[in-house]
């Protein structure tokens, strides 16, 4: 798996689990899930996403974006 997919992946993981945590325990997890795409939309413009920084250090083969 290249870390492009890893981050994919990682990415629809942390926002199906805010949603989630937003219905079944608080609706301030909502904010959570609104970090999560602030942090995809940063890294769509300035290259950096701190998940493909540890997918690569895990040894996770580079992608074309990552």
């Amino acid at each position: 798996m290249s870390i492009d997919r890893a981050v994919l992946v990682f990415a629809g993981f942390m926002i199906l689990l805010s949603l989630l945590l937003t219905y079944f325990v608080h609706p301030g997890f909502v904010w959570f899930t609104a970090f999560i795409g602030v942090n995809m939309m940063q890294s769509a413009f300035t290259g950096f996403c701190p998940a493909a920084t540890i997918f690569r250090k895990l040894g996770l083969r580079p992608g074309t974006a990552f």
